[in-house]
């Protein structure tokens, strides 16, 4: 399997209308500790991963200031650098205090810390995609699209995309810089951003779903889901990541992993042709499981 399968088989999706790449790519919180805290577990197994990543076609990771944290983009420097021909795009605006716990803070002199320490943190003099990990609803969001605005003026961002966002949301920071990447929970049972997917799909906007493989009780033995992972002996994960870069052109699914099995699992996805029936049943068959 290992030879046969590339995120390239996934197409192409163009960021910005100036950096194109594959649309499976790879998230990279799961190479942190339990809670999103500190070092992985296996750190020599988590290099790994990172290394493969190139090998199997993925050119673009999703990773954050706060996965960890400050964890997962040195490890990414570490096993990558100096990223030939791949996109490294990260995000800012959330703190931490302790494992699970994320408080946004979007004050616009935090924010720069967040790009500024990144940036050393990556090796790099410019963050080709930086995304605000959430809009804090404490501070005035017209500050903080401001400062991001200010930032991408200055060179230090070169493209912007938002997290965890609504329509409206969109739009209103459109109105200082070009949004190219929305970034929202989204997978075959969890599907109330289907209203911001379809916006994105209709303005060419990459769409970054995060925690992509999950399925629910769909995945149970005896289910359609079931049914197609072994006609095409793949796991019911693999299914659902199918399913998800059939749902629309500007998909640019992100699933995670610290292992190096895992991640070649997720990228045997690529190779699934889901048929428009199929497709169409598990599609009504999320909608219901949400």
């Amino acid at each position: 399997m290992n030879n046969t399968i590339n995120a390239t088989a996934s197409g192409q999706f163009t960021i910005g209308g100036d950096i194109t790449i594959n649309r499976l790519g790879y998230g990279a919180m799961r190479i942190t500790g339990k809670g999103i805290w500190g070092e992985p577990e296996d750190r020599e197994e988590a290099l790994r991963t990172l290394k493969r990543l190139p090998e199997l076609g993925i050119n673009f990771i999703d990773t954050a200031d706060s996965y960890g944290p400050e964890v997962s983009e040195n490890l990414i420097h570490e096993a990558l650098y100096p990223y030939q021909g791949m996109l490294i795009a990260t995000k800012g605006g959330l703190t931490r205090h302790g494992p699970d716990m994320w408080p946004p803070l979007g004050r616009p002199e935090y924010l720069r810390q967040c790009v500024l320490m990144s940036l050393r943190r990556l090796g790099l003099e410019r963050i080709d995609l930086w995304q605000l990990h959430r809009i804090d609803s404490k501070v005035p969001r017209d500050e903080q699209f401001d400062a991001i605005k200010q930032m991408q003026q200055e060179g230090l961002i070169r493209h912007v995309g938002l997290s965890e966002v609504n329509v409206e949301e969109i739009e209103a920071a459109q109105k200082f810089f070009k949004v190219v990447t929305v970034q929202n929970l989204y997978n075959l049972v969890t599907r109330q951003s289907e209203d911001v997917l379809d916006y994105c799909t209709n303005h060419n906007i990459g769409f970054i779903p995060w925690f992509p493989l999950a399925s629910g009780d769909l995945a149970q033995p005896g289910t359609l889901l079931d049914t197609l992972a072994k006609k095409h002996n793949i796991t019911p994960s693999g299914i659902a990541l199918a399913w998800i870069l059939k749902r629309s052109p500007v998909m640019l699914p992100i699933p995670g992993t610290s292992s190096v099995k895992h991640l070649e699992e997720n990228v045997a996805a690529v190779n699934i042709q889901l048929s428009d029936e199929d497709f169409k049943q598990l599609d009504q068959q999320g909608h219901k499981a949400q």
